[in-house]
Parts: C-alpha cells; structure tokens; sequence
C-alpha cells in the first residue's frame, strides 16, 4: 500500500546526496521497508531476483515481468523487466550500462533483502567494496518527519481503543485468546491494514515477555501483559499495559509501581542530544535499586516506523546520540518467573525541547 501524501523522489534525491558525501556509488535495495521507504511500495517478495538501483545520479529497477505492470501504478522509476524463461541476468547487464556499474568501487546492500539478491548483484560489479544500506537509508527512516508523526500519532489511537477493548475482556473464565481475539476485532474496526501481534499473558505466562497468546483460563488474582500492535497504511503502533483480575496483592503492586517509576525516569532524560544507553540506564537503575535488577531481561526500547522493531535501539551498551524526529518505545519490565510479569510500554518522538508520548491512555493498572 503507497501513500501519496509523502514525496518519495525527495526521499531518494536526499538518498543520493548522502550516498554523494559519503562516496558510495552504488545502493541496492530488494522488496524491503527499505523500498517502501523511498518508493511508498514495494513488488510482492519472492524468489524472482527485484532490485531498486541508485547511483548519485541516477536509478533504475531491476524487475520480473509478473510485477512489471502493477509496479508501474506506483512509480515512474525506470524498469529493466525481464520473464522468467530468461532470468534476470540480462536485464541486470542492461542496467549495468545504465547506471555505470564498470566504474563501481562501493556498493551499499539491503540487509533486509534475500542473500541471493545480494550475491547476483555482486556478480556483476567487479569486487566492489559491500556495506549496508542501514548506513544510508535507515539513518534517513530514522529522523521521521511530520506526515510521518501525523500517521503515527493515529495509528496510536487505534492502539489505545483496542488495549480498552482487551480491558473490557478482562475477567475470571476468560481465556487469553478471548482478550487477545477483543483487541483484534477493536483494530479490525478502526481500520488497520494488519493486526501484527496480540500477546496475552495471564498469570506466570506474563513472566514470558514474548509469551505466546493461548488457551491459559484467566483466574482470580491473576495479572495480565497485553502487548498490541498493528500497521494502518505503512505505519505501526505497539503498546503494552497491565491488567489484573480482582484484586491485586501487595507484591504485585510494588512491582508495578518500580516498572512506572521506571518509565518516568527514562521519560525525564529524553531530549536531542541524549545518548540510547543514557535512557536504559535511567529506567534500569531504577529496577536495579529496587532489587528487582536481574528481572529486567532486555533493552529499554527500539524505534518504530515502518517496521515494529528498527532502529533505534535502546540498550545498555549503545553511544548513538538522539535527535529530534526519532520514535522509540520506552518499555522497562520485570519478569519473576513462576509468578507474573509486568511491562509498560510507551511509543514516544523527540521533540525539539524534550519527548511526546503518543499514546492517551493511562499506565494505571486496570483492575477488572
């Protein structure tokens, strides 16, 4: 699905500035959120080798002849299409001409794409020196700009109605698939593209952060981690907040308070200029001071964009300085197994002066 309120030949004239400043001759790109990223689509992902070429002058598309007439509905790219009963080798030399493939020294790959992909392309430019293309598209997709925000803000909306739907699902008897099935049908009704995860964990099963939603019967006393996300358009949202059935025991509340507290002191040290580890370690010393440190079993956060998970990465161990336009999950957890777990997730941007949370509905425990 393209969206036509973005102007993606401005992405890939940006594209080629950088590959210009950093002497990069070459970017490949397979059907990938990378391609979509500069394109607004990408052809349907398969075996039959598609490649988005750019030089810093110019591009091209390598393309099967079975996606060559819809591909063209999106954009105006140049294609080299060849069929299948004559592969793709000599559309490939024919694109080698083009774009000046016998002067290529560098070449920048998508890691998202098949290895295949990569291998063919580097059959055909003479050793070149391979990097990735992370290097270049994905410092771009990270520095989202205000349409971007604007579809992310509302598919954060969609998220808060459906965690309400999973709330109201809540009770003793039910199962986690019921709660799991309640936000489904929340995001199916607000308009999503793809429900891409429901994770429901009642009881000891929340002690599992990527516990896998099922059977278990939700049970008096039990806390539950309802983790949601889906894609509207090209966008996702992710969203994680607790509920318990009945009343909460004093344990669990004590835990629940150390994940807030925690989230609020990673909250209060973002701004541009903050470094990824200096928010982890914000959020872990807390978790760590209330003793629960060896609980806390992963990163802080990881950005969201085009995919649920890209960068940046919020851990314990990474320099990379933050900038104003850049959406990331705040999302510390304590997980006590055999008993419960607990995790409060934020998606938030950097603004100019600090943070903006997209999400509207509270981190209060729902107590149903």
């Amino acid at each position: 699905m393209s969206d036509t309120g973005i102007d993606y030949a401005a992405r890939r004239r940006r594209v080629r500035a950088a590959m210009r400043d950093r002497g990069v001759d070459l970017l490949a790109l397979g059907p990938s959120e990378n391609m979509t990223y500069l394109l607004g689509f990408h052809p349907h992902p398969d075996e039959r080798p598609c490649l988005l070429l750019l030089s810093p002058e110019s591009e091209g598309f390598l393309m099967p002849a079975l996606n060559a007439e819809d591909s063209k509905r999106h954009t105006d790219v140049a294609m080299e299409v060849y069929a299948d009963e004559e592969g793709p080798d000599g559309a490939l030399g024919r694109l080698a001409g083009s774009l000046g493939f016998s002067s290529v020294r560098s070449v920048a790959l998508d890691e998202l794409m098949r290895t295949d992909f990569s291998l063919l392309l580097l059959s055909h430019v003479n050793g070149a020196s391979p990097s990735l293309a992370a290097e270049l598209v994905g410092e771009l997709r990270m520095r989202k700009d205000a349409a971007e925000i604007e579809r992310i803000q509302r598919n954060a909306a969609c998220a808060d109605a459906a965690m309400k739907a999973a709330y109201s699902a809540v009770r003793a008897g039910a199962t986690e698939m019921e709660v799991a099935n309640a936000a489904r049908r929340s995001f199916t009704a607000t308009g999503v593209d793809q429900v891409n995860f429901t994770i429901v964990g009642a009881g000891s099963n929340g002690a599992f952060p990527h516990h896998h939603t099922g059977s278990t019967v939700l049970r008096e006393g039990d806390a539950v981690v309802i983790d949601i996300g889906a894609r509207m358009g090209l966008y996702n949202s992710d969203l994680t907040r607790m509920a318990v059935v009945g009343e909460p025991s004093e344990d669990y509340l004590e835990v629940h308070r150390t994940v807030e507290a925690a989230v609020r002191a990673a909250l209060a040290v973002i701004r541009p200029g903050v470094r990824a580890r200096d928010i982890d370690e914000a959020a872990r010393g807390v978790i760590t001071e209330a003793g629960y440190g060896p609980h806390f079993v992963h990163r802080t956060g990881h950005g969201l964009g085009l995919t649920g998970h890209e960068p940046p990465y919020i851990t314990a161990t990474s320099d990379f300085v933050l900038e104003a336009g850049m959406v990331f999950s705040v999302e510390p957890g304590i997980y006590l197994q055999g008993r419960f777990g607990v995790r409060l997730e934020e998606i938030v941007t950097i603004t100019e002066t600090g943070v903006h949370i997209f999400s509207q509905l509270p981190r209060d425990l729902h107590v149903a």
